[in-house]
This record gives structure tokens, C-alpha cells and sequence, in this order.
């Protein structure tokens, strides 16, 4: 099982040494850090919130890292939320960009643009048959509201499941997609949308040591035979009862994240989609999955240096009892903290807080996910190397480590 004491590597005094960045941030010259508060505070609205007890200032950032207004350095392990895949200010998109803003802003659709006809004969050129039409949105929720309405008019049936934890968007459409109460509107929404269960194999009911698609398992035992995963044949039969129970013997649709983000990178069982997917074309539905970057070898970079981060970190799985589990794929990664591995109950939202601030001041930012918020999410640009996250593994060891000092003596 998983251990600490006192005295480990990179115990309470060490902060690592962060990795050269030949980047230099130009001077910022914003209002004061405290009148930006009291912006923020008078002028925003309340439901936007910030991580950290004193939130940081970003003034600029290059590739994977991020400056504050006083010039410190941060490695982006977030993305923003999940959306800087090539790297912030990539010197590529930031001139294709300002060329094309010195050309021509907007018309309309009524018009051809030589632009946009060059991007749809890429995309569409990686797409398997018959992906081959291409319909523009402003947002992730709109163009699941378009997916909705779509899949509703194509089938000419009303029902549409989602997962347990999912996260679609926050469109009064595509509230009712979503299954996180933290983003549930008290307001009538998402009328002939159901949820069903989550295939989460380390929170939910079933799941074990051979079940996911990934580099690093679950802790929970398993006896699954080879080709044969129990877990994943319960969860579909799930989906099953779902089927039978709560929507109509025809359906519009099911919704589905590849792995699941916002509810803390969660990855079902191998096979799971495949096999859902099909039960609801059987109903004659269409499945939506919410989510191509070629140049600069991202893709290879994703794998393999994903691959390396999801190792080193199952490392600290091994080492600290509070962290419950290590999954992911590529560089979408979660690390599911917990009071202990045995109950598997999320850490407190107090002690989740002291460790995400030790790790922002020691130079990384991580996001957050999962129901309770106990779930560190780690998806930062593909551009990331392998020295960049040896030191975040480091920051985040270095962490941990403190954090069980403190609570051996009593001090949380």
C-alpha cells in the first residue's frame, strides 16, 4: 500500500529548481494589482471565480508558460481550461492570425472567403467517411445546441442520454447535457434529456486493475480474463436499463466525452463507448462525441510524453495515501485525491485548496475537476517536454510531501 514518512525526497524545505525558458515577458504596465480586485469584486459577476486565496495577475504568455504582472514564471498545466492545445501565443497561429486580420474581419456565410474553404478542405481531409460536413460555432455549448437539434430533426425522436458528471455546456439547451450540480441552473431546463450512470471503475460501483485503455490502472483488484473486462459488461448493462426504463423505445442521441473532463478526466472501461454507441443507433439515435492537430509532431509528443507523465506520477500513487488515483491518456491526465485509498472518500475541499496553492507558488498550475473538486486535472499544451515534467512531478512530490508533514503534526 501506499506510504510516507518524514525525511522523504524533496521533504518540506525543497522547492524544485524550474526548467530555462528563453522567453522574456515584456514589462507589464496594467492598473495595480489591488484595483484589479476591486474591479473584479464591483464589476463581475459573482459566479465567475478565481482559484486562490490571493488570484494570480497573468499578463503574457509563450508556449507552455504563463508571467504575472511582477514577471514570475508559471508552467501551464492546464491550457487555460483544456483549450491552448499548440501552446499560448504559438509564433505559427499568432501570425496566420494577424494576417488575417489585416486582410478581412467578417461578412457572412452568404459570402465565399478564400480562408475558410482552405480550413474545411484540411479538416475535412481528416475525417473518416462520411464526416465530411462542417458546420461553424462560436463555443463548445453551441455547437452541442446545434448537435441537439440536429440529432433531434434527423431522427425525428425527442431523447437524448448524457453521462453522470458530464459537462456540455451551460446553454439553457445544453443544461440539461450537463450533469454536474455545481453548474445546474435552479431554472427549467433540458427537457427529454436523461443521465446515466457514469463507467467510472475507481469511483463507481465496479472496476479494476485491467479495465482502462491507459498506461496505469486503477488500484482496485480485478479479475477479469483476459478480453473479457466485468466491469465494462456492467456498465452496459446499465446503459441498458436506461434504454428500457427512461426514454422511449426510439432516441434522438446519446452524448458522450471520449474521457470525461470537468468531472476529473474520468476513462471508462475498454469497449464501453463501442458497445454503447451501438445499443443507441439500434433505437435510432445518432452519438455525438463532444470534443486535428497535425504540424510540429504535437500528436507523437502528446503519446509519448504523456505516457512518461502518466508513469511518473503513478510514482506518487505508490508513495502518498491521500492520492487515490492516476489516469488519463496522452497528456489529459487527472489525479483523483482522496482522505485514504481504502475508503476512496474525496479529500477535503480545505486540504485539496492548501495543496493546489503550494504548487502555484512553487511555479505550476494545475486545474480542477470532479464532483467534489477532488481531482487535479493536467492537460497542458502539446508542446510540453520531458524535463518540463519531471520538474512538475517534482513540484507536486514536493507538495504532497509537505502537506503530509503538516498533517502529521497536526497543523492543517
Amino acid at each position: 500500500g501506499a506510504f510516507w514518512k518524514p525525511g522523504s525526497k524533496l521533504s518540506f524545505h525543497t522547492s524544485p529548481k524550474m526548467p530555462p525558458c528563453d522567453f522574456t515577458p515584456e514589462k507589464c504596465e496594467s492598473q495595480p494589482y489591488d484595483h484589479i480586485l476591486k474591479i473584479r469584486k464591483q464589476n463581475f459577476s459573482p459566479l465567475v471565480s478565481t482559484y486562490f486565496q490571493k488570484p494570480l495577475l497573468l499578463h503574457q504568455g509563450y508556449m507552455q508558460w504563463l508571467f504575472d504582472h511582477e514577471g514570475r514564471r508559471y508552467l501551464d498545466l492546464f491550457s487555460g481550461i483544456v483549450t491552448i492545445s499548440v501552446g499560448h501565443c504559438h509564433p505559427k497561429v499568432t501570425t496566420a492570425a494577424q494576417k488575417q486580420l489585416g486582410r478581412l474581419w467578417h461578412t457572412s456565410p452568404a459570402f465565399l472567403h478564400p480562408a475558410v474553404h482552405e480550413y474545411v478542405e484540411k479538416l475535412t481531409a481528416l475525417l473518416p467517411e462520411p464526416l465530411k460536413v462542417i458546420f461553424f460555432m462560436n463555443s463548445g455549448s453551441e455547437a452541442n445546441d446545434m448537435a441537439m437539434l440536429m440529432a433531434r430533426s434527423y431522427s425525428q425522436n425527442v431523447d437524448i442520454i448524457s453521462l453522470r458528471g458530464a459537462y456540455h455546456g451551460s446553454s439553457p439547451y445544453t443544461f440539461g447535457l450537463t450533469n454536474v450540480g455545481a453548474f445546474k441552473p435552479r431554472i427549467p431546463s433540458g427537457s427529454s434529456c436523461q443521465a446515466t450512470m457514469c463507467p467510472d471503475v475507481f469511483r463507481g460501483p465496479w472496476g479494476g486493475s485491467q479495465c482502462r485503455d491507459s498506461p496505469v490502472q486503477t488500484i482496485r483488484k480485478c479479475d477479469c480474463t483476459s478480453g473479457c473486462c466485468k466491469a465494462n459488461s456492467q456498465y452496459v448493462e446499465e446503459f441498458k436499463n436506461t434504454l428500457h426504463t427512461v426514454v422511449a423505445r426510439e432516441i434522438a442521441g446519446f452524448f458522450a466525452e471520449p474521457i470525461q473532463g470537468v468531472n476529473g478526466v474520468v476513462q471508462y472501461p475498454k469497449g464501453f463507448l463501442k458497445e454503447a454507441f451501438q445499443l443507441v443507433r439500434e433505437r435510432g439515435g445518432v452519438c455525438i462525441a463532444d470534443e486535428a492537430i497535425k504540424e510540429d509532431g504535437l500528436q507523437e509528443n502528446s503519446q509519448e510524453t504523456g505516457s512518461y507523465m502518466l508513469l511518473k506520477l503513478a510514482n506518487l500513487r505508490d508513495e502518498f495515501e491521500i492520492v487515490g488515483d492516476v489516469r488519463g491518456k496522452g497528456l489529459m491526465i487527472g489525479i483523483e485525491m482522496v482522505q485514504d485509498q481504502e475508503s476512496r472518500q474525496p479529500l477535503p475541499h480545505k486540504e485539496m485548496n492548501l495543496i493546489h496553492e503550494d504548487c502555484k507558488d512553487m511555479g505550476i498550475i494545475l486545474g480542477r475537476g470532479g464532483l467534489f473538486s477532488q481531482t487535479f486535472r493536467i492537460a497542458p499544451p502539446m508542446c510540453i517536454t520531458k524535463q518540463e515534467v519531471d520538474f512538475a512531478v517534482e513540484v507536486l512530490h514536493s507538495a504532497l510531501s509537505r502537506h503530509m508533514e503538516k498533517r502529521s503534526k497536526g497543523k492543517l
